[in-house]
């Protein structure tokens, strides 16, 4: 039986376009995506660059264009995040033990608070017992590290654990050391399903 549910924040609650930053950043100058800018962002993330040095290491690649801009560009990603989630998250929240564990950095989290304004944004962090971010704890998936860590701190089994996000290989990772998963179809499916799936006993 299912007792704690681990969720993913980007495609599981707020909508994300993922084309949207690379487009963005080819309008300002971007020829494509490259190594450098995917290792900028894996340090960033794991809060191993200051939110300066990353945004100067964008710069390099679009010299003429203004932060503001790549600050607009790199926030492109991030949609709308509907309220009937929130409902089914304060719901199930009764319920369950609740954690958030996303691969994120701090530009993403400023712009979703300040665009969903205090009174949601806390709203949604009070249904989790624990909010983790990357950018905070250093550590990001699929690194099983991560999921060890979690489950260490707070006692969770792994197999009373529920692992719920749109990558398969984070739920792989979480799926090797005994959790259970759902590898949740973006467009296809929609958290508020989760009663609906029928792999697991909730």
């Amino acid at each position: 039986m299912i007792n704690t549910i681990i969720f993913d924040f980007g495609d599981i609650f707020i909508n994300l376009d993922k084309k949207a930053t690379v487009n963005a950043l080819k309008k300002l100058g971007l020829s494509e995506w490259n190594e450098d800018i995917n290792q900028l962002n894996l340090e960033f993330e794991t809060g191993k660059i200051s939110r300066k040095n990353f945004l100067l290491g964008i710069q390099k690649q679009v010299p003429n264009a203004s932060i503001d801009e790549i600050l607009d560009a790199w926030n492109a990603i991030l949609l709308d995040f509907p309220l009937y989630r929130l409902e089914f998250l304060q719901k199930i929240s009764k319920k369950y033990r609740l954690f958030l564990l996303s691969n994120t950095d701090s530009i993403h989290i400023d712009k979703f608070e300040q665009e969903s304004g205090i009174s949601f944004y806390r709203d949604f962090y009070q249904c989790f017992e624990k909010v983790y971010f990357s950018f905070e704890i250093g550590m990001r998936k699929p690194d099983t590290k991560i999921f060890n860590s979690l489950l260490k701190t707070h006692e969770l089994f792994a197999k009373r654990t529920l692992f719920v996000d749109d990558k398969k290989e984070n739920t792989d990772a979480a799926h090797s050391i005994g959790m259970n998963v759902w590898n949740l179809q973006v467009g296809k499916e929609d958290v508020i399903d989760l009663f609906s799936i029928k792999d697991f006993e909730l």
